[in-house]
Order: structure tokens, then sequence, then C-alpha cells
């Protein structure tokens, strides 16, 4: 997280407030910080924001060949576009997982990566996991661009149902939100949670329905893994970006309200927790 003291709210953030009175309160704050941070995560390199292009299509020039090619998987809805098919499935699960993973592993380390906020300024301090949602979402919008590249050449047409990708993605981001403040709050007093997290996102990647679809599974296993979250977000992805289906209305209803609860409950531990912040850094 790149370094702004001088952006500086007028009035320390008052006890009490609900998290999205915080988030209206200093929406400007964050939407400059999450700025500067996208600039300047690629200030200074050769390819600038391409990098965010070509980093994704080289993971995925990977894992198609791996498990395409050598593997010969294939996927059933798409099986006459052969590896084509089998890529734009799996992209679409690895733009959600990335996102999620990149809000994951920077959470840890994100409060002790930025401790002048802490020490030296009145500073709300909920806004740097705003932060890092966006600029996870930033790339993640990156990602999508390419999926829709990649479709237009293997099957010659992008669904409809592509605009209903952030409201499919909304109890999504309030859960990484949720997510964030939780571990950048615990990140402070445990540093081993930073090691914890890292092997915990590369397990639930091969756990979570991105290299293959749900339908795959035995009944009884296809149970189970529909209680992983990321399992359901990423299915529901798929639904919208490759299948042309229309996304299931009790997720989007259920989820943001339950993702709305737990947004409000991370963010009062996190009020919580920050009182000891300065005592421990």
């Amino acid at each position: 997280m790149s370094q702004a003291e001088h952006i500086r709210p007028t009035s320390q953030h008052p006890r009490g407030l609900s998290f999205t009175k915080s988030l209206l309160r200093h929406r400007e704050l964050w939407l400059r910080l999450s700025e500067r941070e996208i600039a300047g995560r690629y200030r200074g390199s050769v390819l600038g924001w391409g990098w965010s292009l070509l980093t994704p299509l080289m993971m995925l020039a990977v894992y198609t060949f791996v498990f395409s090619t050598v593997f010969k998987a294939r996927w059933g809805d798409l099986e006459q576009a052969g590896s084509f098919g089998f890529a734009i499935n799996l992209f679409a699960g690895l733009i959600t997982f990335n996102l999620f993973a990149e809000c994951a592993t920077e959470a840890p380390t994100l409060i002790l990566n930025n401790v002048n906020y802490v020490t030296k300024v009145i500073f709300p301090l909920e806004s740097l996991g705003v932060v890092s949602v966006i600029t996870a979402v930033f790339h993640a919008f990156t990602s999508t661009i390419v999926l829709i590249v990649f479709e237009l050449i293997a099957v010659q047409h992008v669904p409809l149902t592509i605009v209903f990708l952030p409201i499919v993605w909304l109890p999504f981001l309030l859960g990484c939100l949720s997510m964030s403040w939780l571990l950048s709050a615990l990140g402070v007093f445990l540093r081993d949670l930073e090691q914890v997290t890292g092997v915990a996102v590369s397990m639930l990647m091969f756990l979570s329905a991105v290299f293959y679809p749900l339908s795959a599974l035995p009944a009884g296993l296809q149970t189970l893994m529909g209680l992983n979250p990321l399992v359901v977000v990423i299915e529901q992805s798929r639904r919208i970006l490759v299948q042309g289906e229309m996304p299931s209305l009790s997720y989007v209803v259920l989820g943001s309200l339950l993702m709305l609860a737990l947004c409000e409950f991370s963010y009062r531990f996190f009020c919580k927790a920050r009182r000891g912040f300065a005592d421990v850094l």
C-alpha cells in the first residue's frame, strides 16, 4: 500500500458509526488512495498497466497447457471449443479466485505495512481494507476484458448475462472487505497469520472448483464442496460469464444480506482492535 500521509480526514473516526456511513464519510479519501495505489504499482515499469494483462495471460497459458494438453481435460458445456473452451471456464474461475487471493494475502500485513497511519496521523484505518479490495477489483476487471476477447475467439459471442457481474459479485466483494478487516486486525497481534493465510489460499485454489466444474464431482462431494463460499461465487460467475444463464436470485439476495451483516461485525471488530494497534506497533 503506497504512502500518502498528506491526505488526512478532517476529523477522527467517531465511535458508533456503521461501516456504510464510515465508507461514505471517507469516500474521497479511499478513492484517491485507490487511484494512487493502482498507479503506483506500475510506475517506472516498461509495460506499466500492461502487466495486469500480461500476468493473467501467462498463467492462463500455463494452466491451459498443463490441464487441457497434458492431462487432456475438457469442459463439458464447451467441448466443441477444445482447449479454448477449457481456457474460458478456467479463466472465469481464476478471475474470481485471484480477486479473493489478492485481498486475503495482503490483509494480514495491511496495517503492519502502513505503521505511519497508526502512529503519526489521525487516519481512518478501515479505509485501507477498502483500498485493498478496490485494487483487486481493478485487476479482476482487466482480466475480464481478456476473458471477453477469449470468448469472442473461441465461441464467437459473449453472453449478454455478463452485465449481471456486478450483482453477482456484490456479496463476494462485501465478503472480501469483511475478510480484509478481520485479517488485518488479527495480523497486528498474530504475526504468523501471514504464513497461515498463504498456505490456506494455495489449498483453496484446488478446493474451490477453479480447475473443474462442480458437476464433475460425485453427488456427496458436490454437497460438501458447496459449503465453500468461493465455490458458490465461482459457479455463479461462470453462469453469467460463460453459460449465459441468469444468476441465482436466492444467492444474490441472501448472500448480500449475510455479507452486509458480516461486514458490520468485522468493522466493529476492527474498530475495537485498532485501539491496541499503537501499543503493539
